[in-house]
This record gives structure tokens, sequence and C-alpha cells, in this order.
């Protein structure tokens, strides 16, 4: 079934909203230096959906998603939105009542950039860890066999992830180790390599081109991969690149 959306409820608005904000909006994908537009995920989406009502909640949902990560993250380097909408599709697809499990991913997804983002304490630089799994790589391997087959952006995960935020602000108010109070033109970095525009691009490009990346984010259909110690390969790939914590 072709749809014929008018440009106001086509996905074109997505881009359109990205452009406004980032000149040139960098993909991981070792072979593609640029996104791939929403005009063309429209297209992969389009392939699975033919309920207009479902599209237009998928465009949305999008936007409100993608105007808390241009809020809460404006420094953010890469962009792949391919498995995201991907992921979004199919839990909805699978759910009894699409529309709603759109609207909860997407709400659940802006209270995550709301938590972590720069209008927090927490305050991190880059939503990076969660798009490209590092963060879903890490909670799989803490309970491995409830958890091996989940996908990147379960509710399970999702869930977790908003607990782990607010124990985070707790470990803040107490002025913690890792997590201590921090000036408010800082953004925080628990890790032990600098997380600098410049280096955080050297970084995870290097890990793209090595396939050192849990989630590849740029692809559609990804392979998600949690069994490997991406934190550590992370570390070592950064101290191979003398990036030191500054």
């Amino acid at each position: 079934m072709k749809l014929n959306f008018t440009p106001n409820n086509s996905f074109q608005v997505l881009d359109e909203i990205l452009a406004q904000h980032v000149v040139k909006p960098l993909s991981l994908n070792p072979n593609q230096s640029i996104i791939t537009s929403f005009t063309e995920l429209e297209v992969k989406v389009i392939q699975q959906v033919s309920d207009v009502q479902v599209l237009k909640t998928i465009r949305d949902n999008l936007k409100k998603i993608l105007n808390a990560l241009l809020h809460n993250f404006p420094e953010n380097i890469f962009w792949d939105f391919d498995f995201v909408v991907s992921s979004m599709l199919n839990q909805a697809l699978l759910a009894d009542a699409p529309i709603d499990a759109l609207e909860n991913f997407s709400n659940k997804i802006v209270l995550l950039m709301n938590l972590f983002g720069k209008e927090s304490e927490i305050r991190f630089r880059y939503i990076h860890d969660f798009t490209y799994g590092f963060d879903w790589a890490r909670w799989v391997k803490k309970k491995p066999h409830h958890r091996a087959d989940t996908e990147p952006f379960c509710f399970d995960f999702l869930d977790d992830l908003l607990c782990k935020g607010e124990e985070i602000l707790q470990r803040i108010k107490k002025d913690d180790v890792k997590y201590p109070h921090i000036s408010e033109k800082r953004y925080r970095n628990p890790f032990c390599f600098s997380r600098e525009p410049k280096d955080e691009c050297r970084l995870l490009t290097y890990l793209a081109a090595r396939e050192c990346i849990p989630v590849p984010g740029w692809e559609w259909n990804t392979v998600a991969v949690w069994d490997k110690p991406f934190y550590q390969m992370r570390e070592d790939a950064s101290k191979q690149l003398n990036i030191e914590k500054r």
C-alpha cells in the first residue's frame, strides 16, 4: 500500500529539525560519514506498516525523542537513528496496542534524556553510550541468563536505566567519589579517558572500524553483541590512542 503523506506529515520534518541544529549529522558507520536521513528511514518503515495512524504516531514520537536529544545533548556528535527507528517499529508491531507501545517507548526515552543530559545534575555530554549499546551490554552482562535475549532498547532495560539515573543523583547529593558535585558549566566524565569532542570522535571511530561497538546503530537490522568486554576494550583503545583524561 503506497501512502502519500503531505510534507508536514512525513519524516522529512525530522530531517529539517536536525538540520536546524546540526550542520553535519555524522554517522559512526565506517563506510558512510553522514547518517541515513529520516526520509530514507521512512521508506523502510512504510514497507512494514500500512496503518496511517501508526505511521503518524511513529513520526510524532520520533520528533519528541529528537527534540529531547537536541535539547539535552546539544554537543552530541554521532546521530545514527537506523536501529532506534527499527527497534521502535518492531516493538510496536509486536504489541497488542501499537500506538500505546510507541508512546510508552518515546516517553521513557525522553525521561532518560532529561535525567542524564545537561539540565540534570548528572550532566553527561553525549548519548553515545546509550545509542551504541555500551550501557545495554553492561546491563546484560550483570544477569546474562535472564537478559541475553533482550533487545538493546527493550522496556526492561529502559526502566532499569531510569532507576540507575536516580541512584546516580542520590550519589551526587552525597558528593560521592565517582559522582561528586560539579560546576554547572562542566560536563560529567566518570571515565579514565578524555571525552572532549575531538577525543570522543577519534575513539569511537577507531572502535567502529574494528567492530568494537556493541550496537552498530547505523544498521537497520543490526546484530547487537553483549558478551565482549566493551568497556575494557574502549579503555585499552584510549591508551593506544594516547587519549588521557583532561
